[in-house]
């Protein structure tokens, strides 16, 4: 036997290594830990996504189908979109998504526009009571909506938006948080970058638009998933600053599927499942810029 043969190494077969499942620092993962991770994933995707798995099917099922039945039948037997043509029979249903589609288009536009804006001055610029205006949002975020709320329908009513979709969107136009969100964005770029460009010759304008927002488009899209959200699921405000029918938001329109005296499971889920699914369509659209803006725009200690 060769002197190579003596010193190399004995090579284990490949059916007998064992598998090795590290975490993001390389520390190895137990089986046992391993199985709870997946048990608790699947116990909150459960949570989450099993009420919104009902309400779609509930939303299929005929008028014949029990839905009631114990043990509970999930998948229907006979499914039908017959549900969701009663909702557009029973309600405008489209006329009230048209109206919620522009308050959520404004509030996106202008949560995007004006928190970038905030941010950036809060995050580059240097000027006097910088911290005192950063103090201030997030005090804002400590105030409950319901708290002003009447001081917002008495400001409307002064400035004549009453009953008017602007006077939907005005309130929430910017978010104090997305500013916040905006500004540790722009906090977490390197300074490096700007005063080069600022050693080009280029103002804060140019800095901003062509420098600091591009690096910061996951965070923006965080920004309009949480606007689109905010605006869309709101109930409270619309319903209290609209009277005229013709420009309810869809939330409000859904409510009319039931009342004391009827109560249709099947109608019910089918407007829920219109009210979710372009919230849905957003998200999917945006997602791989959501993850991403979440780790540029986190809040810091």
């Amino acid at each position: 036997m060769s002197v190579a043969e003596k010193t190399r190494p004995v090579e284990r077969p490949a059916a007998a290594r064992e598998p090795r499942v590290a975490d993001e620092h390389g520390r190895r993962i137990r089986a046992w830990e391993l199985a709870l991770r997946y048990l608790l994933l699947l116990a909150v995707l459960a949570l989450t996504v099993g009420p919104f798995l009902w309400q779609l099917s509930t939303s299929l099922k005929g008028p014949h189908e029990d839905i009631f039945s114990s043990p509970p039948k999930f998948l229907p037997s006979e499914p039908t979109l017959h549900n969701y043509k009663r909702v557009a029979d029973t309600i405008p249903v489209w006329d009230y998504a048209l109206n919620s589609l522009k308050v959520a288009t404004a509030n996106v536009v202008t949560n995007c526009v004006g928190s970038a804006l905030a941010g950036y001055a809060l995050a580059r610029l240097r000027y006097r009571g910088r911290r005192v205006a950063t103090l201030v949002f997030i005090l804002a975020m400590l105030v409950p909506a319901e708290s002003i709320i009447i001081a917002q329908f008495t400001t409307m009513r002064e400035l004549g938006l009453n009953n008017t979709l602007i006077g939907v969107v005005l309130p929430a136009c910017i978010s104090a948080m997305n500013v916040l969100l905006m500004r540790n964005a722009f906090l977490n770029l390197p300074y490096e970058i700007e005063e080069a460009a600022f050693v080009d010759g280029a103002d804060a304008w140019q800095r901003f638009l062509r420098i600091a927002l591009p690096s910061v488009k996951g965070t923006l899209a965080v920004v309009a998933i949480f606007a689109f959200m905010g605006s869309w699921d709101d109930f409270l405000w619309p319903l209290i600053v609209l009277s005229d029918p013709s420009k309810f938001t869809l939330t409000i329109g859904l409510n009319y599927l039931h009342g004391t005296f009827a109560n249709d499971e099947r109608l019910v889920a089918a407007g829920t499942i219109i009210a979710v699914a372009p919230l849905i369509a957003l998200f999917a659209c945006l997602q791989r810029y959501f993850f991403r803006g979440v780790g540029e725009g986190a809040v810091k200690g």
